[in-house]
């Protein structure tokens, strides 16, 4: 169906990412919903980045007659009509069969960035057919270089242009709520899912089609679909070996624009930025990989005086309304990057999912910038605080 019929009707029952969440919830087992949901430890850092954002205030200035906010920037050589664009989420599938699909679908229509996990549910091949110029590859770096060059070729030869190298997973990270949720890997129709199946009917039905969500990527290097060895080959081969040498011959061997990804200390952005990586991007993993690590926008003010203005600097890990887009760009974000919302809205909506998930926060970012009284991201950055 075509988003822009609809738009005036979701927006009204939909008018926040908050009311996609929870029709997503009611649509989708309880185990999908805490794999989505879940942080780390007792999950204390999700309500910190909330609260951190919600900590930051602006003093408006008025009497400036009519404005029009322009959102649009420029981004590693690319113009974007607004500073959005979809972070990289594993096993995604769980959530809602072919949701990487939806949501490469949705980022070649809407112009904005798509990064496709590594751990994504579908391949490279699957989504790069799809997602048009919008595609960017996030690499969990393999232990075997091998194995990440066969990965990188994949990428490329997909049509991905930009890597973004995941530097906050050492290991994997205490997901409690999952377990609680009787989350197993590999994904087991027990008594309880298969109840909470009959109680979601249109996810059940889809995910029969599809089936059930696999490791699709790296499946291809075990040989093998059962879960429980490809989720076996990526604890032992992924991850835990990333040192700044490994990010050089990541960069030498790409070709193209890199980014990292889960920096909050400033001289690790400098180290960054010192070995020529293209971009920085702040970020605790969404709250999900380590409890005692900082809000990311909390971090990113420091880090932004690292960087100097000499890369761009992304964000993600908290955000849900335009206004704490516009909060990030004020401290130093030249774009934000948002993951949890845009499966509500792809689990709430299904293929308008992203669209109206745009919607929303473009049009509160715009609300926003003329209730401040500016008229661009420029103007908005050159503001002080308070």
């Amino acid at each position: 169906m075509s988003y822009e019929k609809y738009k005036t009707k979701l927006s009204n029952q939909f008018p926040a990412i908050e009311d996609l969440a929870i029709k997503a919830k009611k649509r989708i087992p309880e185990v999908a919903w805490a794999y989505l949901e879940s942080g780390t430890g007792d999950e204390d850092l999700l309500k910190r980045n909330r609260a951190a954002f919600n900590a930051i205030e602006f003093t408006p200035r008025f009497c400036k007659g009519h404005i029009e906010a322009d959102t649009s920037i420029q981004l590693l050589g690319k113009k974007y009509a607004c500073p959005i664009g979809i972070s990289p989420i594993g096993l995604t599938g769980l959530i809602w069969p072919r949701a990487e699909l939806i949501l490469a679908e949705a980022a070649n229509r809407l112009q904005i960035p798509f990064c496709l996990s590594t751990v994504a549910t579908e391949t490279p091949e699957e989504v790069g057919s799809v997602v048009g110029n919008q595609g960017w590859f996030q690499l969990y770096p393999p232990k075997s270089l091998d194995l990440a060059f066969s990965i990188l070729d994949r990428a490329k030869k997909s049509g991905f242009h930009t890597l973004v190298i995941t530097a906050d997973v050492p290991m994997a990270s205490r997901r409690e709520r999952t377990k609680r949720a009787g989350m197993q890997m590999p994904p087991k129709m027990t008594p309880k899912l298969t109840w909470d199946g009959i109680k979601h009917p249109v996810w059940s039905l889809k995910t029969i089609q599809r089936g059930l969500p696999r490791l699709r990527t790296i499946e291809d290097y075990v040989g093998k679909t059962d879960f429980k060895f490809v989720s076996g080959f990526v604890g032992n081969r992924l991850g835990g070996t990333l040192d700044w040498d490994y990010c050089k011959t990541l960069k030498a061997y790409w070709k193209g624009t890199v980014i990292i990804k889960g920096i909050l200390h400033p001289e690790d952005a400098y180290q960054a930025i010192k070995i020529g990586l293209n971009g920085i991007w702040v970020s605790n993993h969404g709250g999900r990989q380590f409890n005692g690590a900082p809000a990311s926008i909390k971090a990113l003010p420091e880090v932004a005086k690292a960087v100097n203005k000499r890369v761009p600097i992304l964000l993600d890990s908290g955000v849900r309304t335009g206004l704490d887009v516009m909060r990030a760009l004020s401290l130093g974000a030249d774009f934000v990057m948002i993951g949890r919302p845009f499966l509500y809205g792809v689990a709430a909506l299904g293929k308008c999912g992203p669209d109206h998930v745009t919607h929303i926060l473009t049009d509160d970012l715009k609300n926003n910038m003329v209730q401040l009284g500016v008229e661009s991201i420029n103007e908005l950055k050159s503001l002080s605080l308070g």
